[in-house]
């Protein structure tokens, strides 16, 4: 576990995905053995949800005009020019 570089496994989006599968499978086996089950079809649902809320959320924090989430240098110098204009 000590050779593995866990940021580049991250960075690989088929590695996550996989990873999660296969850890969701994991959890389910487990939890069948002690006779527990469980409706994954309403979790998916709404885990859909909570992603669907977050990228939303997202999308109204970050400034379209400029690549990535900062703000542009107008933006970031708006309310100082506002107030300097009064």
């Amino acid at each position: 576990m000590k050779n593995i570089n866990w940021k580049v496994r991250f960075k690989n989006k088929t590695w996550v995905i996989s990873t999660i599968a296969a850890l969701f499978f994991i959890v389910q086996a487990v939890l069948l053995v002690f006779g527990i089950s469980w409706d994954y079809n309403e979790l998916l649902q709404r885990l859909i949800t909570v992603v669907a809320g977050v990228f939303a959320f997202w999308g109204l924090i970050i400034d379209p005009t400029t690549s990535g989430s900062k703000d542009s240098e107008l933006v970031l110098n708006k309310n100082k020019d506002v107030e300097e204009n009064k």
